[in-house]
């Protein structure tokens, strides 16, 4: 096999690497790999032209993505919440130009964005339920829960994550719990299923404490110019580039060889790239840095005339889950993934992105929600049978998005369910079935916003794996014990008191992975939590909710 060529250094380990000799090998082209790489540079000091990241699509970005046009439809598979407790990823994006000024990083770019009146987000039409002939608007300024259903969550913030174990928050909750407008709003905000672990749910409740009194209008959530995407990865990946990293696409990492005993030491790299197998030979100053699974693996896209094809096979995962299996077959430290691969029914839903060239919709919505799109974040139809919840960004979405033409985004919670009004299975709609659904709860005339519109509906298998109830043990360290110079970042790895399913939680690892691996005295910056600032705790609903 033709090996990558790589200048290589003897094979005696120092005991604080040198930056100018290091190789770093970056497995994915998500954000934890960038976010690793940007660290790397200004962080660790190591030389860009060092740094490779191994992608195994023709594209960077991982599950931060969008793409698209007009005439064929944009897609974005989801969307993602961010707000002033993310403070590894605010760091992150100081540190990053944006893709017209060189001089405005790109946080300096959001805050801005965010600053104006026109986008601030302040939900009017939060949760919306079925009237007898219209929808209605339900008020959400108060949350719903009796005094029983308030000491049951105090009462699991107080427990310990050994003794809540293996729990599923509906054993923590009984069913009434699960009908109340906080749930509602806070499973259709994070993705919670009543299945899904009850230490991931606790985690929330302290990390996102803050959150309560504004749940109802997601006051707190500030949104970037366009997707995340273009708003986010391009800038990031367009700095590196300049700085010189080497980006190798269509590169998939098959598997990890080691030096044999301990400490965990990695000796080599297999690959395929563009069809052909490589290898990299390392030297122990050398790091590698692994994004275990994915949480967008084997995603599935239909259209306008076809529902996305459904996997129903747990063995069919992609490239990240597999070199994870393969990883953990050799070191019990290194995780667990059957765990999160394994019951699809349990970690799946589905998304949908719209392209409308009609401004029928924008405007009926906004009459309806008496938000301008960009303002009203999360609408969730809560006597959808699929659990229906709709985003209305800001437009244009896209940076070539051209006038005239509107995209917003939806997922449902419950696609294994009947339609309300089409009847049979989210999962085996179309695209316009769909939409169908949609306009029924909304009681929209469908006919010509039918006729304008392209809908992209996205089948994502492990979702939401990583809240599956899960053992200590099944996600492996940042860096595992005994490693020399391998380090995991991304959803599957654990990070004690922070939350999967966030950009933070990537970032994160990346700089965990960045500042022990390169033997920093550097460490990210401590994990927000509401319940230790007093003007979280002051807040008016918060002292009533409680």
């Amino acid at each position: 096999m033709p090996r990558i060529p790589f200048t290589k250094q003897n094979h005696q380990e120092p005991p604080h690497r040198d930056p100018e000799q290091t190789q770093a090998y970056l497995v994915g082209g998500g954000i934890g790999s960038l976010a690793a790489a940007v660290h790397l540079i200004q962080d660790a000091k190591v030389p860009a032209k060092n740094i490779h990241i191994l992608e195994a699509l023709p594209v960077m970005g991982g599950s931060m993505d969008g793409a698209g046009d007009p005439s064929s439809g944009y897609l974005i598979r989801g969307g993602r919440m961010l707000n002033s407790s993310y403070n590894c990823t605010y760091d992150l994006l100081e540190r990053i130009p944006t893709l017209e000024d060189e001089e405005k990083t790109v946080m300096q770019e959001i805050k801005d964005f965010n600053a104006k009146k026109e986008h601030q987000t302040h939900s009017k039409a939060r949760l919306v339920a079925e009237g007898e002939d219209r929808a209605e608007i339900l008020d959400t300024s108060k949350l719903g829960l009796n005094m029983t259903e308030r000491l049951d969550l105090i009462k699991l913030t107080l427990e310990t994550e050994k003794s809540l174990g293996k729990k599923r928050i509906d054993e923590c909750f009984p069913p009434e719990f699960f009908k109340t407008k906080f749930w509602y709003m806070w499973a259709t905000t994070f993705a919670f299923q009543p299945w899904h672990s009850a230490v991931e749910f606790r985690r929330y409740l302290h990390r996102f404490l803050h959150e309560f009194s504004r749940i109802s209008t997601l006051a707190g959530v500030d949104r970037t110019p366009y997707n995340q995407y273009d708003s986010i990865i391009r800038p990031i990946q367009k700095y590196l580039e300049n700085q010189g990293v080497d980006f190798r696409y269509n590169t998939r990492v098959v598997d990890i060889d080691f030096i044999e005993g301990i400490p965990t030491t990695v000796d080599e790299l297999h690959m395929v790239q563009d069809g052909t197998p490589m290898s990299a030979q390392l030297d122990p100053q050398d790091i590698v840095i692994v994004t275990l699974g994915s949480m967008t693996s084997n995603s599935s896209v239909g259209d306008n005339d076809s529902p996305p094809p459904k996997v129903v096979d747990e063995k069919l995962t992609d490239g990240a889950w597999d070199l994870w299996h393969k990883l953990a077959a050799k070191n019990e430290k290194f995780g667990n993934p059957s765990n999160f691969t394994s019951r699809i029914s349990e970690s799946e839903w589905e998304s949908f992105t719209v392209t409308l060239s009609d401004p029928e919709f924008l405007r009926r919505i906004e009459g309806f929600s008496h938000n301008e799109p960009g303002t009203g974040a999360l609408m969730t139809f809560k006597d959808s049978n699929w659990l229906l919840s709709i985003v209305i960004p800001h437009q244009p979405h896209f940076v070539d998005q051209p006038l005239g033409i509107d995209v917003f985004w939806g997922y449902g919670l419950c696609g294994d369910k009947e339609g309300n009004y089409v009847k049979k299975p989210m999962t085996e709609c179309t695209g316009q079935e769909i939409l169908t659904e949609l306009l029924g709860h909304l009681h929209f005339p469908a006919e010509n916003i039918l006729e304008h519109a392209i809908v992209k509906p996205c089948m994502m298998p492990y979702i939401t794996s990583q809240f599956l109830t899960r053992e200590p043990g099944d996600r492996p360290a940042v860096v595992p014990e005994g490693s020399t110079n391998l380090a995991f970042v991304g959803q599957f790895v654990e990070v004690p008191e922070d939350t999967v399913f966030t950009v933070e939680y990537s970032v994160r690892t990346a700089q965990m992975a960045v500042y022990e691996l390169m033997g920093l005295e550097k460490k990210p910056k401590a994990v927000y939590k509401g319940e230790y600032h007093l003007g979280v705790l002051a807040e008016k609903n918060l002292l009533e909710f409680f």
